[in-house]
């Protein structure tokens, strides 16, 4: 039954609340002869079978290669992996998590070492701490773990992978807030503090507010610098660490208080730096991200934040002024038009995506320690929000691991995971190192975690409901404060059993107003269907439970929970969708093991189908729909009323920049952090809207918000360059970018000419050096070239995945109109193994089999003309040419062709102006895919906004307000 019995399943033995845990230098009590700790209950195992011995095994290689000039960068062969998980989350572990030099004996090469690695580490100190009410309660606990990592139900963030049970200092936390005075000494620690935590793969954010300005005085009497000036110095120095070894590169957050009176110049300095960097690129520069002339341009490794207040989004509502204040007296040194202001703050986010918006008096009406100082800063994300000087470990579910076939959602067990997750993520705080003693006793007074998600996006659609509406938002809702409920009751309870945190005395008043705050927003709920019912009358009586056993034993917590990217955790865990991002796309790419590829439909399309009521015909006629189109618009059989449980982060129907406000906006109440979430816009958006995204924020009761504008960047591949000259000069007005949404809508686009159902065609077998093969050409009825099929090697095979990838490309490009010679001079007299002897009279040698496919279509769709000028001739038509160059008979050979079929034009030719604008696309269209984004962009026919790996070139897809990269694992945040 659901109910309060479930609190049974973990429980505190010890009926009474031990005291604080006072200053004890590692912030836990430890277990002495009358302790009596945590009984710990079965949930996922099985007594007497170990995790590992329910599941089959196998060896891989992992090989990383950088797709660009095919160079190794990584390369591990024989690991072990369960044979469920991913090629991609298994070659994410190896190349990241797995520790000691490669080719030596120290080195990881089973997935096995590495979580006993962590979790007997966590087990260890548990006993150590006293968590356990025995031997046989640690025992369970390990085992319960072991099984949920090795099931991908949860992982730790990676700073744990990382550390925990090597010889590295023992850094678990993936956040951290920094502080600085007004001060030459506390800057440089500044600058000395993040190089630290940078190297232990993680980020920090921190505020310059308390810098003086450049309009206030020195001591000496000369003008002071301001924090701007500062930012340049912190700035470089990130750029040049890698952390955590070649994890990822530094990532931080700097943030100004909207009141400091540099916060123009603030706003604008990654705007101008972006102008900087197309007058560069126009100018030859590389300056691509990761490109080699981008470090020449500052402020490009932080993300920047404006720390706003309700007086001044009040004053920009009414129209009102607003006072920049001093540092050093607070008088007021300028009174500004807040409306300008906030109309910079987003012409700027409009042009650069820089800056964010944090909303400081939300933030700090759900504080729970007040009395201890205000939140001023967040960590690079903008998740953990909290006190100077602190840091946060975070862990995140996947949610799929809860949903069942039926589509009911598995509550107890989830509440159940939870309860582990949290007490396994507080006992870490015990052993962990810090970079910083300041940041270690914040951290172990305060113990803030950060349980968090992964995989909303995918359990809405697999669910049958449309991420932007009122069902999808109740139940994200009711799983989000079911999490944070269950989080905070298991605080309690373990305080009850080692404490509550040191800072609960002088907090407890405020602590106790937050959860009651929590507990009412849960009852504000209003489910729309059977199963967020249910889950939001448990969350119900997880809040009940907190409250009581809070009120007896404090919390062990100052913080619970945040939802954060989950960008190389979330790939560990094979999860579809990142955090609370929606899905990306309904086609992915999916890496097999032996190093090949191939495009499939999401896995949550069939299974939310199935639950719309569709039988398995019609799933399967409208998966193979969506194969072909990337999008479900006129999907056979689907009813339009349902196209919406299908709209994704980008594509044919992208969901709306408010659908992700109001999804932030739903489950924000029941986070103790914030949401590491970016709203994103199309390019066509206007600064109008901007303001006004970063408008309902505020009114929506959001604490952090941040946008990105498709295409606003210069570091991203494939952009047009004709249009990005238009927008280079950032409209000033709504006026201004309306004059340039007209080029837009003119612009010539190729337009795709689809082959009849019933297609003639033709099928040539072939072998080129001892290589067999089948090449089946279609045309149109008016004898066009219009698809190409290649059969080589077994199916499923990597050869034979590269050949279907690649007759995917060229088919596409053909039906958007390249011309096949064109193709014919690209792909002939390439050179690679196979090659040599064919058995086709015409072509009796092959450099490649690229080759010998070209010059066959070109012998049987080209007109003489093209193939003569490409060289390209049968053997009678070569024959004829000798005997008519030694003297013999002439030989008409345009008429010894005529029998050849002639490629028609396409139905629309577009226009002569057109042709170059052309060429782009169809190039893109021909390029075979290394992720799920370029395949994205392979399906739309348009470039994807998003940064190449620093690794192996491949193009990242979002995470959050990070990137991560789906082949190797690299982030370029702090998930």
């Amino acid at each position: 039954m659901v109910g309060e019995g479930m609190t049974e399943a973990v429980r505190t033995s010890s009926g009474r609340a031990r005291g604080g845990s006072g200053s004890r230098a590692n912030g836990a009590a430890k277990a002495t002869a009358g302790d009596r700790g945590l009984r710990v209950e079965r949930v996922w195992t099985t007594e007497g079978v170990h995790p590992y011995d329910e599941v089959t095994w196998e060896r891989r290689d992992v090989v990383m290669t950088n797709w660009r000039d095919g160079s190794i960068n990584f390369e591990q062969r024989g690991v072990e992996f369960p044979t469920f998980w991913s090629v991609n989350a298994a070659n994410i572990v190896t190349t990241k998590y797995f520790r000691g030099a490669v080719g030596t004996p120290e080195r990881e090469w089973s997935l096995k070492q590495l979580i006993d690695r962590v979790v007997k580490t966590y087990r260890s100190a548990g006993e150590e701490h006293g968590y356990f009410a025995s031997r046989e309660d640690a025992n369970i606990f390990e085992l319960e773990l072991t099984w949920m990592l090795l099931h991908q139900v949860f992982s730790f963030n990676s700073p744990v992978w990382f550390n925990v049970g090597t010889k590295s200092p023992q850094q678990v936390s993936a956040c951290f807030i920094l502080s600085v005075d007004d001060s030459m000494d506390s800057i440089l620690d500044w600058y000395k503090e993040e190089g630290l935590i940078f190297k232990g793969g993680s980020g920090s954010g921190v505020n310059l507010s308390r810098i003086r300005s450049s309009k206030e005085l020195l001591s000496s009497g000369g003008t002071a610098s301001g924090p701007v000036s500062f930012m340049r110095g912190a700035d470089a120095s990130a750029g040049t660490i890698k952390s955590g070894g070649a994890t990822r590169r530094a990532a931080k957050m700097v943030i100004l208080d909207v009141d400091h009176p540099d916060i123009r110049e603030f706003v604008s300095t990654k705007a101008r730096e972006e102008d900087k960097i197309r007058a560069l690129r126009d100018a030859g520069f590389d300056m691509d991200l990761g490109g080699n002339d981008i470090v020449s341009v500052q402020y490009q490794n932080a993300n920047n934040s404006v720390r706003v207040s309700d007086e001044f989004m009040r004053a920009v509502e009414t129209d009102g002024t607003f006072d920049l204040r001093g540092r050093l007296d607070g008088k007021v040194i300028e009174s500004i038009d807040a409306k300008g202001l906030f109309r910079d703050i987003a012409q700027a986010a409009w042009e650069c995506a820089d800056p964010g918006l944090q909303y400081d008096d939300t933030i700090n009406d759900w504080h729970t320690c007040p009395e201890t100082g205000r939140i001023t800063a967040s960590n690079p994300c903008s998740e953990y929000l909290h006190l100077d000087n602190s840091s946060c470990n975070l862990a995140s579910l996947n949610l799929m691991k809860f949903l069942r076939e039926d589509g009911s959602f598995e509550v107890e067990k989830f509440v159940k995971s939870v309860e582990f997750v949290i007490t396994a993520m507080d006992i870490s705080i015990c052993f962990a190192d810090f970079p910083t003693e300041r940041i270690g006793e914040t951290t172990r007074a305060y113990r803030q975690l950060g349980i968090g998600y992964a995989n909303l996006g995918a359990l809405l659609m697999a669910s049958g409901l449309p991420y932007d509406s009122d069902a999808g938002r109740s139940l994200a809702a009711a799983i989000t404060s079911l999490m944070t409920g269950t989080a905070y009751r298991r605080s309690a309870e373990v305080a009850g059993a080692v404490g509550a945190y040191d800072g609960y005395a002088r907090n407890a008043k405020p602590h106790k107003r937050v959860m009651r705050k929590h507990a009412a927003a849960n009852d504000a709920i209003r489910p729309l269907g059977t199963v967020d019912t249910l889950i939001v009358d448990e969350a119900a009586r997880q809040w009940q439970q907190c409250l009581k056993i809070g009120e007896k034993n404090g919390w062990r917590n100052s913080q619970a929970s945040v939802l954060a990217p989950t960008g190389t955790i979330g790939l560990m865990m094979d999860c579809d969708t990142t955090g609370v991002e929606p899905d990306l796309a309904l086609v992915k790419f999916k890496k097999l093991v032996g190093g090949g590829s191939m495009q499939i439909v999401n896995q949550t399309v069939p299974r939310a189908l199935r639950n719309l009521g569709y039988q398995e015909e019609q799933v399967e006629a409208i998966v193979e729909y969506i194969s072909e189109h990337g999008h479900v618009v006129d999907a056979p059989g689907l009813k339009p009323e349902h196209y919406s449980v299908f709209d994704c982060a980008m594509g044919e129907r992208a969901i709306a920049p408010i659908g992700h406000v109001r999804m932030m906006a739903a489950i924000q109440p029941f986070i103790s952090g914030a949401i590491s979430k970016t709203v994103n816009m199309p390019e066509s958006a206007t600064v109008e809207e901007v303001e006004k995204i970063y408008f309902e924020g505020w009114k929506l009761g959001l604490k952090a918000l941040a946008i990105y504008r498709d295409n606003c960047k210069v570091g991203q591949p494939l952009s047009n360059a004709k249009p990005g000259k238009k927008e280079e000069t950032a409209p000033a007005s709504a006026a201004a970018v309306a004059t340039v949404e007209p080029e837009k809508i003119i612009e010539y686009r190729p337009v795709r000419k689809r082959l009849p159902k019933k297609r003639p065609s033709q099928t040539v077998s072939f072998s080129v050096g001892g290589a067999e093969g089948y090449l089946t050409a279609s045309s149109y009825p008016d004898d066009g070239l219009g698809e190409v099929f290649l059969k080589m090697s077994k199916q499923g095979s990597t050869l034979a995945g590269v050949m279907d990838a690649f007759s995917v490309a060229i088919s596409i490009g053909l039906q958007y109109g390249v011309p096949l010679e064109t193709y014919v001079s690209k792909f002939t007299n390439m050179r690679f193994e196979p090659a040599g002897m064919t058995d086709d009279p015409d072509i009796r040698m092959a450099a490649s089999v690229m080759d010998y496919i070209f010059r066959r279509l070109a012998l049987d769709f080209l007109p003489y003309e093209k193939r003569a000028e490409l060289g390209i001739l049968t053997a009678a038509e070569r024959a004829a040419q000798l005997r008519e160059e030694s003297g013999e008979a002439s030989v008409d050979l345009t008429e010894m062709a005529s029998s050849a079929p002639v490629e028609s034009a396409p139905a629309e030719k577009p226009a002569p102006a057109a042709q170059a604008k052309e060429e782009a696309p169809a190039a893109a269209a021909a390029k075979v895919a290394h992720s799920s984004t370029e395949l994205l962009e392979l399906v739309q026919g348009m470039a994807a906004d998003a940064p190449l790996c620093f690794t192996c070139g491949t193009k990242m897809r979002r995470a959050g307000s990070c990137y991560v990269c789906e082949g190797c694992g690299s982030t370029s945040g702090c998930s």
